[in-house]
Parts: C-alpha cells; sequence; structure tokens
C-alpha cells in the first residue's frame, strides 16, 4: 500500500483522477475509526495526530507519551496492542512508596514509571536514568509534554564499574536496548555511553535511597554489584526484572541476582493479586519476570501488611 503522502503526490502532478484520489485516500482514512474502535478495550484514551508527531494519552492518569514511528514496542504502543503495561506491578508500587521518598529509575526508558509515580505523589524525589541518547530524549520530552519539572534526569547508565562502553541499540525495539545483543539483530547500532556506579552516584549526591527500580534487560546483576553500599546502609525496597535469556548474555542466573541480596538480609518476591509471595529459585517453569526485594527486618512491616 502506497503512503498518504505518496498518493496526494500524484493526485497534484495528475497521475490520477480525482475521483480514485479520493477512494484510495478513504480507504486509509477509514483505519481512523478502527483505531476509535479498539481504543475502549486499552488504557489508552486518546491519540493526538498533530504536525510531525503522535501522542497517546493513557486512560486514568492522563499521561502524555509522544511515539517514535521506527519504535514497535514503544510503551505506549505496547499499551495499544497489549490493552495495558505492568499495570499489576505499577499499582503496587504505588502501594509501596512513602512521601518523602528519594527513588532511583535506573533504565528510566520513555519514562513510564518515572512519569506514573511524579503524578501520584507531590513529596517524592525521583532521579531517573537512561544512558541511551535518544530513548534520553524521549524522556525529557514526555516529562515536558506533561509539565513535570521534578523528576531529575541523567544520560548516565549503571554498571559495577565507571566506564564508557557501547550498547546496542535496535531502532525499532528501543526497550531492549542492552549491553548486549539480546535480539541477536543485525540491525542493531552501538551507541557509546556513560556509565558509572550507584554507591558512587548516592555517595556524590548525599543520598538516602527509599526505593530502587531496575529495568536494565540483563544487566542487573552489574549494577546491583555496584551498589552494595547503598543496599547495606540504605535498604531500598528494590524492584527489578529479572530474565534467564537476557541474563545468560553476561553469563549469570537469576539465583546469582537472589544469592546476592540473601547475604545482604534481603528476601526475593513475586507479586500475585496484590500480595507479595516469597519466591526462592527461579527454575526452568518459573514464569515471572518482575520481582521485588525487600529487607527481612527493615521492611518487616511492608512484609506483613502485603503477604
Amino acid at each position: 500500500m502506497k503512503k498518504l503522502k505518496e498518493i496526494k503526490e500524484e493526485y497534484s502532478e495528475g497521475k490520477i483522477e480525482k475521483k480514485d484520489f479520493i477512494d484510495r485516500m478513504h480507504d486509509i482514512h477509514k483505519y481512523l475509526f478502527e483505531y476509535s474502535e479498539i481504543l475502549k478495550e486499552t488504557d489508552v484514551s486518546k491519540i493526538e495526530i498533530t504536525d510531525n508527531s503522535v501522542i497517546m494519552t493513557i486512560r486514568g492518569s492522563e499521561i502524555k507519551m509522544i511515539c517514535d514511528k521506527n519504535d514497535k514496542r514503544i510503551i505506549a504502543v505496547e499499551i495499544l496492542n497489549f490493552n495495558s503495561f505492568e499495570k499489576e506491578e505499577l499499582q503496587f508500587v504505588k502501594r509501596l512508596i512513602k512521601s518523602g521518598s528519594a527513588i532511583l529509575d535506573i533504565g528510566a526508558n520513555v519514562g513510564w514509571y518515572s512519569l506514573n509515580l511524579s503524578k501520584e505523589f507531590k513529596n517524592i524525589r525521583i532521579f531517573a536514568f537512561e544512558p541511551v541518547p535518544k530513548t534520553y530524549n524521549y524522556l525529557n520530552s514526555n516529562l515536558l509534554l506533561n509539565n513535570i519539572t521534578g523528576i531529575k534526569t541523567y544520560n548516565i547508565g549503571f554498571s559495577d564499574e565507571e566506564k564508557n562502553v557501547d550498547i546496542y541499540l535496535n531502532p525499532d525495539c528501543s526497550g531492549n536496548s542492552s549491553l548486549a545483543n539480546l535480539l541477536g539483530s543485525a540491525k542493531v547500532e552501538k551507541v557509546n555511553c556513560r556509565f558509572t556506579t550507584v554507591d558512587l552516584f548516592v555517595k556524590q549526591n548525599n543520598l538516602k535511597v527509599d526505593f530502587i527500580k531496575c529495568d536494565v534487560e540483563g544487566a542487573e546483576l552489574l549494577v546491583f554489584r555496584g551498589a552494595i553500599e547503598v543496599l547495606k546502609s540504605s535498604k531500598p525496597i528494590v524492584f527489578t526484572e529479572m530474565l534467564r535469556k537476557w541474563s545468560a548474555k553476561f553469563n549469570y542466573h537469576p539465583n546469582d541476582i537472589i544469592d546476592l541480596f540473601k547475604n545482604l538480609g534481603y528476601h526475593c518476591y513475586s507479586l500475585n493479586e496484590g500480595k507479595l509471595i516469597q519466591f526462592y529459585t527461579m527454575n526452568e517453569d518459573t514464569i515471572e519476570t518482575n520481582f521485588f526485594f525487600l529487607h527481612k527486618d527493615y521492611h518487616s512491616e511492608q512484609i506483613l501488611n502485603f503477604s
């Protein structure tokens, strides 16, 4: 199917008759009404088409998110495709956050968690980190679009040491950007990015961290190895993704993360119908991908309330 612009150009150049032009344009315009039909099944309440941009509004929060025409899995499109995005996890994170909390959003991507938490809580501090410059620009654009000024953003990533290193960026699936070529795609671009450690960042900024969200596409263990002192001293609640297929790219198993936290006095939990379920060992039958780590003593009240 030819693009709208091409059809309009053909008409303006006299290559197609007016009636044929109207029919061909209408065949494409009809998709607008199909979108209006499927929206009511999703958490996208509105799609705006403006000069050079498409913006989706999220139902309930009224958060607006800019779309990338080349990224088939950018979060707003994920919601349009699958009706919602990590809805249960987001609602539970909101229950764990307390007024005055300092939050590290590691692997912020285009800002889904930062945007939602900032909308929900006025008296919290959010530090959002996204190392890929293009994605970082979308993060800041979304904050600007939603008139959010209380989030500090940083164009850096976290690992177990300070370094500059290439990230593999897949232009049509930026959410899978990683220190490893996760998808094995030939289309990936190498983007040199700056990395530091959580311990060093927290020390330099004199922070006491209350909550960490970490989603870095397989490199989670490296982030936590660089955050040992913060985990020992601040004992933040940690919400993280753990996938066997991604961690294998970094030559470790998610159980290594569970063991690291266990040695620091933390228990691992999965989420089921709004309740924390203690999780001990990941195996080939595990279907969960998002997990919470709470310190057995420091977070005993939350563990009791949500188990």
